[in-house]
């Protein structure tokens, strides 16, 4: 992977956890055989990998996320087990 895209993508996303979730979703929509997701929403040379492709295509704004809203309860509140 191209550090400096890495770089970049991070500072669109802002949280490194996410950014490895869409370049890893990502990755595997690439990799998949047929279908219009697996085809790279930019201009690539061959050359250049999956990961990469991926990590350009957010810092070109073509793959878009949005963030869970969680409500600060469910962040907080542990949750109780059933015994059994």
């Amino acid at each position: 992977m191209n550090a400096e895209l890495v770089k970049k993508a991070l500072e669109k996303v802002g949280n490194p956890n996410v950014l490895v979730n869409l370049i890893s979703r990502r990755v595997r929509q690439l990799n998949a055989a047929g279908g219009s997701a697996s085809r790279p929403l930019i201009e690539a040379p061959p050359s250049m990998g999956v990961a990469d492709i991926a990590l350009l295509e957010i810092v070109e704004d073509k793959m878009g996320w949005e963030p869970l809203a969680v409500a600060a309860e469910e962040l907080t509140t542990p949750k109780k087990r059933k015994k059994g």
